[in-house]
């Protein structure tokens, strides 16, 4: 368990931390170093020695065992891979979803299993799918020492000549933090991602390395901003430029036969639209001015200035944009609802203009077009209370996209379990005090003109 990343990495399935050959080791003054303990969960760890507060190893990582190896526990009961074809090399990366990933006596092995994926000692999954082979689930067995586990591994196989993705699962999540304010944040994030079975997300509030533990985890792709992230079950072809408070990767689904373009953005957060119209009253005129002095106006005209070529080339290369942008949607505040944000008819929040005078699609008003029967409230399911006050609940998390390839299925709002508020959200499943947005897209011929209404 890594405590430090680089500020922006891209990471695979099969990387490594390795130290730099060319680093001399040196001895570190003061004390000795020591393993704080203080909420760590049994399992295996590893230590970083690292530079000045920096990046570079000064030595390999040190594997430190907490507990006993009969804690040996899987962080979720099942998971799906991303899709396999019929004829085609398969590769999956499940050996880091137990707690004791990265101990030697850690072992993998699927002794039931007489198919074509094969399973390592390390939790690599191998194999090419023959000319019959149809949806393949594994259980693998997981031991260290006497203790064992199970992990159901349910494998999506396609026929040949046929395209590896047709449905696509996107999620925009954030983390609150990193997930740090719940106990056992990491296993719970892994179990809700792989039980939600997601093929990419954007993330906020995952500085600090925490889309790259994530990914790791998952046996994934990532790309690792300062304040973002993304992950991806599907390889990243191409890092591309992004403005401040955001980032921004092209992503293979299929060899280069289907690219998409995905972006994550994570808005300023203060002054907040909402407390200026229901706590302090404020007019039009003076919050769409605090909108701007709290950065997100200029972030967002800076975020669709940079994707402009991207929007031209969507019909081609469908482009998607998550985020938390910290603003209500024009779409929600209507006259119609104004009685559920404090009497405020009709409101052109620039943070969602701006998006759809793009031409980008808000996902969850494809499926749930009206606001008064289904809000979609993603702020917040654990803060219902501001100082005596109820607070304003407002859907301020989005799934965007554009490209006449993509037709939504489905978009909904979700938590795990049932969120107590807070103060009393730390043994809470979920990790979050927002709510993540998940939406379903599948993937059609244009030529035919099978497309869903909103869905170009």
């Amino acid at each position: 368990m890594p405590g430090k990343f680089a500020e922006q990495s891209l990471s695979s399935p099969s990387d490594r931390v390795t130290p730099n050959a060319k680093q001399k080791r040196k001895n570190t003054p003061g004390p000795s170093p020591s393993i704080l303990r203080k909420n760590l969960r049994n399992g295996t760890y590893k230590a970083y020695l690292l530079a000045e507060g920096g990046y570079r190893l000064l030595a390999k990582p040190l594997v430190v065992n907490l507990g006993s190896p009969s804690d040996l526990a899987l962080f979720t009961s099942s998971i799906t891979t991303h899709n396999a074809r019929r004829g085609d090399s398969f590769t999956a990366n499940i050996g880091n979803l137990v707690n004791r990933a990265g101990d030697p006596n850690t072992r993998f092995s699927a002794p039931e299993c007489d198919c074509w994926a094969k399973v390592d000692d390390d939790g690599i999954i191998t194999g090419v799918p023959p000319a019959d082979a149809h949806d393949t689930t594994i259980r693998v067995h997981v031991t260290n020492g006497k203790a064992s586990a199970k992990l159901q591994v349910h494998i999506p196989v396609r026929k040949q000549r046929q395209p590896l993705v047709e449905t696509l699962r996107v999620l925009s999540f954030n983390l609150w933090v990193g997930g740090q304010m719940v106990n056992n944040h990491h296993e719970k994030q892994v179990r809700f991602l792989a039980q939600s079975n997601i093929d990419i997300a954007g993330m906020q509030e995952s500085g600090g390395g925490h889309g790259t533990r994530l990914a790791r985890a998952l046996g994934w792709y990532s790309w690792q901003g300062p304040t973002v992230s993304i992950i991806t079950r599907y390889p990243i072809a191409e890092v591309l430029e992004a403005p401040n408070k955001s980032v921004a990767v092209r992503i293979s689904l299929d060899g280069t036969a289907n690219d998409i373009i995905f972006w994550n953005c994570h808005l300023g957060y203060d002054p907040y639209g909402p407390y200026d119209f229901c706590f302090d009253h404020m007019s039009f005129d003076q919050v769409m001015r605090r909108e701007a002095q709290s950065g997100r106006t200029p972030e967002i005209m800076a975020i669709m200035a940079s994707m402009q070529g991207s929007l031209a080339n969507a019909d081609d290369v469908p482009m998607f944009l998550t985020g938390d942008f910290n603003a209500p949607s024009h779409l929600d505040w209507i006259d119609a609802t104004k009685d559920q944000h404090c009497g405020r008819g009709y409101t052109e929040w620039p943070t969602s203009k701006f998006p759809a005078d793009s031409g980008l699609i808000d996902s969850y008003r494809v499926v749930h077009p009206s606001p008064v029967s289904k809000p979609g409230i993603t702020w917040s399911p654990i803060y219902l209370e501001n100082q005596g006050r109820k607070e304003p609940l407002d859907r301020i998390d989005f799934v965007y996209h554009k490209g006449r390839k993509l037709a939504v299925e489905d978009s909904t709002a979700l938590v795990a379990g049932k969120p107590a508020p807070q103060p009393r959200h730390a043994d809470n499943e979920w990790t979050s005090d927002h709510k993540a947005v998940l939406t379903v897209y599948r993937f059609i011929d244009s030529a035919s003109g099978n497309c869903e209404a909103g869905s170009a």
